[in-house]
């Protein structure tokens, strides 16, 4: 039987028993919950100067974003041992000056969560939010919560976070203490409802790195090798539940494994999946060294488990960019001043590649699948610069290239691809990207930082001086990639520009929009005086909201919706008659269901970026695109 003296004590009603320390401790108490705020409480670190500033980040790695999360402060109040106030200045969004700084024995502030503010400020990415559902949901990425001294923050930093009893915490962190029953100082008697998690970590970079999910249990565990993979979920509904998310990466995960050499260089790791209800018109996936976070919109795990396993392959690889390799802009980060490294080809272009490369190496998509995803991502690189070098636009991504961001997740994997083809061409098969980032890993690894201006010339070092070549004129440089070329070496036929026949249904991405239909973002029809020949014989119309096709229902706009669109255009040919299911407004603005029909008949199109296998291929071209494609012994 547990002592009552070994229980976890929070200080709540005494100013005299507080002693600082080397370190940081913060508790917040999620069972109190106030105008849609929660309380934190810092015991500061042991305070040399007089004047000190503390802070909420500015931005976070991986966003490229500001976030501002200091404007979700209020009430902030510092005071010493005695429980006297001392004088604070706000001196911006995310920052606070503090007089008599070596008095400080406490500092307490409101939190307010960013999913359903109302302050005004920068967007914020939603995997990279807070939320705050009292009896439902807390959503705790620190930067939202905790703050730092400024020259302070290679600290360790302990925090505490009371919850009821009833909910669990979902997080890539090992707890030091958890369950524990919450003690007050005055009756010393426990709280039978609620419980005490306690965590600690070396430094506010691992703080920022660790994002937390309470809410009533819904978990699963994966062991992928000796690395415990955590499952946590929240479905406001119960449409999908995390042993059906862990069923269905599974195989992704130990997919991953095998291309990562047989070995993870984690001991836990987390998936935190939370799933709204309410109408999004976006969503994703925010990685970090232990974990990654998903903002979804609710669905079942039929509806969406393509789309889950691509971000999940795409988070996952994170492990390696950058917890393995990163630069000093990222081992250092700079949370309210920073500097940009200028390698996002590498921590999301080279992963991305990975998430791709390694579907297609173990047989979770075909060839020809992998081919249809390369081919998407130079569709979508089209509506971005093309003469901007890489380097500049991940220097400059705060300042003047933020609407090129989504181009390192096309072009970048672009990139990637470049990098494996002709470092196996180089070594007659034998070295591909899998081994050079193995090698720079062992080279770096989680604590070792490189320098930006030395990276091309570190990786011509440990491959070829034709790589370090490539990397200056493709990535540091303004030339669009060889891909003619370098698709030519497995096989692979790349037409830019090709008119042909094809099965089409009505309408093209320049005729698609959102509109929302009982609170629900549905798909819609726009521009439809330049609908194509079989759009025309259908009969849409401009607000036209589609509901059905071929009599299945379309879901709303989610990571489903595009599946049952492409599953029809696959399986229809001519003669085939499409039909469709519209809300079209009538005379007075109801909504009525039209029903639309016509027989396919294939239209002459213009097609960007074809890609094909080489029915001719050489025996030296098979061979590297197996190497390519397959995996190596």
């Amino acid at each position: 039987m547990r002592f009552l003296l070994s229980l976890f004590v929070i200080i709540i009603s005494s100013w005299n028993v507080f002693s600082q320390s080397k370190g940081y401790e913060f508790t917040v108490d999620l069972t109190h919950v106030v105008d849609d705020k929660v309380k934190v409480e810092l015991i500061p670190p042991t305070i040399a100067e007089n004047e000190i500033t503390f802070y909420l980040p500015k931005i976070i790695p991986g966003t490229y974003a500001v976030q501002d999360y200091g404007r979700f402060v209020s009430a902030l109040e510092v005071k010493d041992k005695k429980g006297n106030l001392l004088p604070i200045e706000k001196i911006d969004t995310n920052a606070w000056r503090i007089q008599k700084a070596k008095k400080i024995a406490k500092i307490s502030y409101w939190i307010e969560d960013s999913f359903d503010t109302s302050l005004t400020g920068p967007d914020i990415f939603w995997p990279a939010g807070t939320n705050i559902e009292e009896g439902k949901n807390f959503v705790i990425n620190p930067a939202g919560f905790f703050g730092y001294f400024e020259g302070m923050k290679e600290l360790s930093f302990k925090f505490n976070v009371v919850r009821d009893k009833g909910f669990y915490g979902s997080t890539g962190l090992i707890a030091e203490k958890t369950g524990e029953p919450l003690v007050l100082l005055k009756n010393e008697s426990p709280q039978p409802d609620k419980r005490v998690d306690v965590f600690e970590v070396k430094d506010f970079d691992r703080l920022v790195d660790s994002p937390l999910m309470y809410a009533k249990i819904d978990t699963a565990v994966i062991y992928v090798g000796k690395t415990e993979v955590l499952i946590g979920s929240y479905s406001p509904n119960g449409k999908v539940t995390a042993k059906e998310i862990a069923n269905s990466i599974k195989e992704v995960l130990m997919a991953q494994k095998e291309y990562l050499g047989g070995t993870l260089p984690v001991d836990k790791y987390a998936f935190i999946f939370y799933f709204t209800d309410q109408p999004v018109t976006s969503y994703g996936a925010l990685e970090h060294s232990y974990s990654s976070f998903y903002y979804m919109p609710e669905s079942t795990i039929d509806r969406m488990k393509q789309n889950l396993r691509d971000f999940a392959a795409h988070e996952f690889f994170h492990i390696v960019t950058p917890l393995s390799i990163h630069s000093k802009e990222i081992g250092h980060f700079d949370f309210n001043n920073p500097k940009m490294s200028e390698h996002l080809w590498l921590y999301e272009g080279v992963t991305e590649y990975f998430a791709g490369n390694m579907q297609v190496k173990y047989g979770l998509i075909s060839p020809e699948q992998y081919l249809t995803m390369l081919r998407q991502k130079l569709l979508i690189a089209d509506g971005f610069r093309d003469d901007l070098p890489f380097t500049e636009l991940s220097r400059k991504i705060l300042s003047d290239y933020g609407d090129q961001f989504y181009n390192v997740y096309q072009k970048g994997a672009l990139i990637g691809m470049c990098l494996d083809i002709k470092l196996r061409k180089l070594s007659d098969g034998k070295y591909g990207l899998q081994n050079l980032m193995a090698e720079l890993s062992k080279k770096y690894g989680k604590d070792n930082s490189f320098n930006d201006d030395d990276l091309f010339s570190e990786i011509g070092a440990l491959t070829y001086p034709e790589i370090e070549t490539f990397l200056k004129t493709y990535v540091g440089g303004p030339s669009s990639l060889p891909l003619k070329e370098i698709w030519e070496e497995v096989g692979v036929k790349y037409t830019k520009e090709l008119e042909e026949k094809e099965v089409n249904l009505g309408f093209g991405s320049n005729n698609i929009t959102v509109l929302q239909y009982n609170d629900k973002p549905m798909i819609a029809l726009q521009n439809c005086d330049h609908l194509n020949d079989q759009g025309k014989a259908i009969g849409f119309q401009n607000g036209d909201i589609l509901i059905k096709m071929n009599g299945v229902e379309l879901p709303p706009l989610g990571p489903e919706t595009s599946a049952i669109i492409s599953k029809h255009r696959a399986t229809m040919k001519e003669g085939d008659t499409v039909t469709y299911t519209v809300l079209r407004k009538d005379e007075i603005g109801d909504y009525k269901e039209v029903k639309l029909e016509a027989p396919i008949k294939p239209v002459i199109v213009t097609k960007q970026h074809v890609l094909s296998f080489a029915v001719d291929a050489t025996a030296a071209q098979m061979k590297l695109r197996k190497e390519w494609l397959t995996p190596q012994d």
